[in-house]
């Protein structure tokens, strides 16, 4: 069924923002949404999944920026002066006279370099690369972090209102006992404490369905976040659907193995990797020559008092050879950090992969152990609800008290419960597994939404 939130909750400011919406469009109220929808609104809204994906695209363009640097440069240049010339010789009398003249000049310059061999560019343009594949993993994780961020805020919200239909479900029972408790005690065959023990659970779940109500509100807001829509009615769990199936394959290893060639935050550790061991190459190329190809067109004009007019045109053509002789020690120095920067790389990449390695097997292990758990749940729901049953009849018979009754009800609602969080625990251990060898994906989520009613 679909699951609908109670509108007893104290919700104002968010009714306000409803009322706002519904006012605006109608389309912008979502009045139900199951986990498919919300996975897809997620990836449209969600600020940390559109940031990574700006930073994605700022990060790509390393690449065409070191890859300009390899391709030919033309620069031109356009320049133009007002030249006062004073000029002091002496004339036939042997008399210095002096001269001012004032002419323009200008000249244009049209100037192509291209580099022939410069190994610090070529290590460059690798090391953009590197730091694309970085940058492009480190989206496909936040992508993975937005599906298990999404399920299980989505599921957290489902098992909150499952709790609080618990709860009532207890108000019921202790309500029922408590008035059995009062006729008993009215006829003689009952106490006072029989009473008192009611009325005490009926007091202490008043105090937990206002804590149900809040956490109802608290984690549907998580969830609204997650998706930037109102949400009324969520889809709810459909234990029929539900197959308890193990980890395919079944094996630790082949997990961990997965994991450590598919997983992207790996991939992004090792191009880290890889951009360390390129500074180091481009470093180290700061003891080696470099060589350009230059070709050269000027032009320049100018007008003195002698003629009125001076063109010239230039055309070369040229290499232009540079070798580094001493920097002071300074590129020596600088392949010195390089090469600890690459240690801490390498040494991050290891503990990245043993750290991958636990999450793993915690996840893995998440997931088989809750298999042979929600099986005893189920059982021991099948206990709880005998003993129920079989505590009402003898209370009825006289051979039990209310509180015999009481303690039995609160047994089962604690099976419940820990069924209810072990069975939400088997799918989020499912999804997190699938994310650490990036393959939470959009079919995982619609896989799991299956499993969901609306």
């Amino acid at each position: 069924m679909t699951r609908h939130f109670n509108p007893d909750v104290s919700r104002a400011p968010f009714k306000k923002l409803v009322l706002s919406g519904l006012l605006l469009s109608c389309s912008t109220f979502v009045l139900s949404m199951d986990l498919l929808q919300a996975y897809e609104a997620a990836k449209l809204q969600d600020a940390t999944i559109l940031a990574a994906r700006a930073t994605a695209q700022a990060g790509r363009e390393n690449l065409p920026q070191a890859l300009a640097q390899l391709l030919p440069n033309i620069s031109a240049s356009v320049g133009y002066n007002k030249n006062n010339l004073t000029s002091t010789t002496p004339n036939f009398l042997g008399i210095d006279q002096t001269t001012k003249t004032e002419y323009p000049s200008q000249s244009q310059t049209l100037t192509l370099r291209q580099p022939l061999y410069r190994p610090f560019l070529k290590a460059q343009l690798q090391q953009a690369g590197a730091r694309v594949d970085d940058v492009n993993a480190l989206l496909i994780q936040e992508e993975q972090s937005l599906v298990v961020r999404l399920v299980g805020a989505y599921f957290e919200a489902m098992l909150t209102h499952e709790q609080l239909d618990l709860v009532l479900a207890q108000r019921n029972a202790y309500t029922t006992q408590l008035d059995l408790a009062r006729k008993s005690f009215a006829a003689g065959s009952g106490t006072r404490t029989d009473i008192d023990a009611a009325q005490a659970q009926l007091d202490l779940n008043a105090a937990e369905e206002i804590e149900a109500r809040q956490n109802i509100v608290f984690t549907l807001r998580q969830l609204e976040i997650l998706v930037s829509q109102p949400i009324d009615q969520l889809s709810t769990l459909n234990v029929s659907k539900l197959q308890l199936l193990g980890p395919e394959p079944n094996n630790l290893l082949d997990w961990i193995t997965r994991a450590e060639q598919n997983s992207p935050e790996i991939k992004s550790l090792k191009s880290l990797v890889e951009v360390a061991r390129l500074e180091v190459d481009k470093n180290q190329s700061g003891h080696y020559p470099t060589l350009d190809a230059i070709a050269q067109l000027s032009r320049s004009q100018s007008e003195n008092f002698t003629n009125t007019q001076n063109r010239y045109n230039n055309a070369s053509v040229g290499l232009q050879l540079n070798v580094p002789l001493f920097a002071g020690g300074a590129v020596t120095s600088s392949i010195r950090q390089a090469l600890a920067a690459l240690e801490r790389a390498e040494q991050l990449l290891e503990a990245g992969r043993r750290d991958l390695g636990l999450r793993v097997h915690k996840e893995f292990r998440g997931l088989t152990e809750n298999i042979p758990k929600i099986n005893a749940l189920e059982q021991a729901l099948v206990s709880a609800d005998q003993l129920v049953l079989s505590s009402s009849k003898s209370f009825q018979a006289g051979s039990r008290t209310v509180v015999d009754v009481l303690n039995a009800e609160q047994k089962r609602s604690v099976v419940l419960r820990d069924l209810a969080q072990a069975r939400y625990l088997y799918l989020i251990s499912n999804i997190r597994l699938l994310a650490l060898v990036g393959a939470a994906d959009v079919e995982a989520v619609r896989s799991i939404n299956q499993v969901l009613q609306p």
